[in-house]
């Protein structure tokens, strides 16, 4: 008889985007010459950068060719990938980052929510509330749904988390934050590296929306933090920095100075621990998905990718201007992608979501989905093209 692992009965019946998707389909059903504009999930809408797209093709006549073909990389990565993401998003801020610090996934989901198989069931975890479920929901599934610590960001908060009065053992952290769309500055993460320092707890910090901040406040690393080489390990994606939601890439920084702790209060370094469980459970990026990785570093790289987060930018301050001028209260979209309005009224946001997609055959993400304090707010995304995001404004000041 195969027991079921009973963590899975503490989840949701269903994930978050999974409940958008029914809900859409049913609507389409309903409605089938109704026209949606899709500003609920995170998926970019520009094609790749044509010298991401020129390197992937290259990649690919190299594994039709005897002598360039390439079987199983490196599970960690390239070394001319790896070397390229030290020399562009580290060094070039002072922040030193050894090459076997340097681990490239397929996503940095996937690097989240595996990441917790490293911990103890017992460890205290603290999450944001509004959370990106991942975070949650991964620890949930590995046992440590009672262990979940919510730190509430509200409008007092400025939507931001406060320092736990409690004492906990891994802290999550997204800036730019998703769903909100705010960052931290320099000295408020500060305060969050003191704090794990002094009580021997581990960030977990989530930067895959870190190109988009524009405001010199805002680290774009945490390592720009001192002594965060000892508490933190940072997650990176291409997904929404290069259009890569489709390609999958992303990468994972452990220094080799975090420490974690066995029973015995002894200590270890986390770096290895993380790499075995790479070796053991991860074949690698295909190479032709990591040789256009590298070529998002590329000069021509470089001013093409810029461009399009320019434009992602443009989209945000269209969306977020507009909902102000009709009256919403809204956080984000300045350093972030995303856009976090309060419902009117106190509406609750999944009678806001479908409010929204009857009236104005619009499709946000529901606050609810992100957490108890998620509720009577709504999550819009500025990755849509320009004409729908334009559109999609004017059909909302209408409803």
């Amino acid at each position: 008889m195969a027991l079921l692992n009973e963590s899975y009965l503490e989840l949701a019946g269903s994930y978050l985007f999974s409940e958008i998707a029914r809900r859409i389909e049913r609507f389409k059903q309903e409605k089938p010459d109704a026209e949606l504009i899709r500003l609920g999930i995170g998926d970019v809408t520009q094609p790749l950068a044509g010298a991401v797209l020129e390197a992937m093709k290259q990649a690919v006549d190299e594994l039709g060719v005897q002598e360039t073909f390439r079987g199983y990389g490196p599970e960690q990565g390239y070394d001319f990938l790896i070397r390229q993401i030290i020399a562009h998003d580290f060094l070039s801020r002072g922040v030193p980052i050894a090459e076997d610090e340097v681990f490239v996934s397929d996503g940095a989901k996937c690097d989240t929510g595996n990441f917790q198989e490293l911990f103890a069931q017992g460890n205290i975890v603290a999450v944001s509330d509004p959370v990106y479920p991942v975070y949650a929901d991964s620890n949930v599934m590995a046992g440590r749904g009672r262990n979940i610590r919510l730190m509430p960001c509200t409008e007092e908060t400025g939507m931001k988390p406060q320092l736990p009065k409690e004492r906990v053992d891994i802290i999550y952290l997204c800036f730019p934050n998703n769903p909100t769309g705010v960052t931290l500055s320099k000295e408020e993460l500060k305060q969050w590296v003191d704090y794990a320092r002094e009580n021997r707890a581990l960030i977990l910090f989530d930067a895959a929306y870190e190109a988009f901040i524009q405001d010199d406040q805002a680290p774009h690393s945490i390592f720009e933090i001192e002594g965060a080489r000892e508490v933190a390990v940072e997650f990176r994606s291409f997904s929404k920095t290069a259009g890569f939601t489709g390609v999958r890439c992303a990468y994972t920084i452990v220094p080799k100075d975090v420490q974690v702790y066995d029973a015995a209060g002894q200590a270890h370094a986390l770096n290895p621990f993380w790499l075995r469980r790479q070796t053991t459970k991860f074949n690698g990026v295909s190479y032709p998905v990591q040789a256009a990785a590298a070529a998002v570093f590329s000069p021509a790289g470089q001013q093409q990718i810029q461009a399009t987060i320019a434009y992602y930018l443009e989209n945000a301050r269209i969306i977020r201007e507009g909902l102000i001028a009709a009256g919403y209260r809204v956080f984000g979209g300045v350093n972030a992608p995303y856009i976090w309005l309060k419902t009117p009224h106190g509406m609750p946001s999944w009678d806001f979501f479908d409010q929204l997609m009857q009236q104005a055959q619009v499709v946000g993400t529901p606050g609810a989905g992100f957490g108890a304090h998620g509720e009577g707010y709504f999550r819009l995304t500025a990755f849509g093209t320009r004409e729908n995001t334009t559109r999609a404004l004017e059909r909302i000041k209408n409803m």
